[in-house]
């Protein structure tokens, strides 16, 4: 539905966007996440035609985003970081006012009709946007990009500045676009994605730095492991024991406690697999081990150990770079 290849925007020598390509599917809800000023603005301007792209191609449904403009616009509904709403007007005005700007071609009263219950504004259809709720603005800028029912729903930090009430409505609805629509939904916020998203796509500083899936995405981190364990023992000599075992580099004991077991935290060095060993260990002491769940890295954790990683390879460059230049000028 939606293919991205080699797309690069560049602002003399600064790369706001640099070579990445990504497809979305018919269907998915993608998630398009980075830091503040990571690129996901300008790729979604590009990708909606309201910004040229300095090199690479866009394509929706095949339709090249520049070359042919009015089909592949015709297939995008899109809700910028600022809603481009006209407060002074009501929301019926609005939307019909849309409705003419996009040359829709639907049953005017019924698509609208339709469009206002999925958002949910129906009850502020006569309302002046100005006098809106932050919540109910959102949805009414969700609304517009809606009308002519478009495959594709692009969505720039559509939560930004709301309220939690807020922010769990608007991501119900956007779950329910899912099932009708391909979306992609560009945020910095980490539990936006997580909540919604099919699948993740990580950009900083212009470049993807991780494409998975939601459930997968785990996979891209080789990061250290972290158990927690239940071990029938005296803690002090399980607590020493653990600590001098090859791999663990962290143990601390928990308020987890079950009759004569304690629970314990453990931390092991990147890539190791402890579990064999503390097996072992835990046999030859006679201590039973009653319990082990593996705890899950979160979003937050891969988020950050994929762009410190990014960043520690870029400044990994320079040096190299800095150091190949001085030897050539000595």
């Amino acid at each position: 539905m939606v293919q991205i290849e080699n797309l690069v925007k560049r602002y003399g020598e600064i790369y706001a966007v640099n070579d990445i390509s990504f497809t979305v599917n018919d269907g998915e809800i993608v998630g398009f996440l980075g830091p503040n000023g990571a690129g996901k603005s300008t790729t979604m301007n590009i990708l909606t035609g309201y910004l040229s792209s300095t090199s690479g191609t866009v394509r929706i449904d095949g339709f090249d985003i520049l070359d042919d403009a009015t089909e592949a616009k015709k297939l995008i509904g899109y809700l910028p970081e600022q809603p481009p709403l006209y407060l002074d007007m009501t929301v019926a005005e609005y939307l019909n006012f849309v409705y003419e700007l996009k040359k829709c071609s639907l049953n005017r009263e019924k698509h609208i009709t339709e469009v206002c219950d999925v958002t949910k504004i129906s009850d502020v259809y006569k309302r002046i946007i100005g006098n809106l709720s932050k919540g109910y603005r959102q949805r009414v800028g969700i609304a517009q990009a809606l009308i002519g029912n478009p495959k594709v729903i692009i969505l720039d930090e559509p939560t930004i500045g709301l309220d939690p009430k807020q922010i769990i409505e608007i991501r119900n609805l956007i779950r329910m676009l899912g099932r009708d629509h391909t979306v992609i939904l560009s945020t910095h916020i980490l539990s936006e994605v997580q909540a919604v998203c099919d699948r993740i796509i990580i950009i900083n500083k212009g470049r993807i730095v991780a494409d998975e899936r939601t459930e997968e995405i785990a996979r891209v981190v080789e990061g250290k492991r972290r158990y927690v364990v239940k071990i029938c023992g005296p803690q002090k000599e399980v607590l020493n024991a653990l600590r001098t075992l090859d791999g663990i580099t962290y143990v601390e004991m928990t308020a987890d406690r079950e009759l004569d077991s304690t629970g314990y935290l453990i931390e092991s060095e990147q890539g190791a697999d402890i579990r064999k060993p503390l097996f072992y260990m835990l046999s030859e002491n006679k201590w039973p081990l009653i319990g082990i769940d593996a705890m899950g890295i979160n979003l937050e954790e891969i988020f950050l150990s994929l762009v410190e990683k990014q960043d520690s390879l870029k400044g990994k460059r320079k040096r190299t770079q800095a150091t190949a230049s001085a030897a050539k000028e000595g």
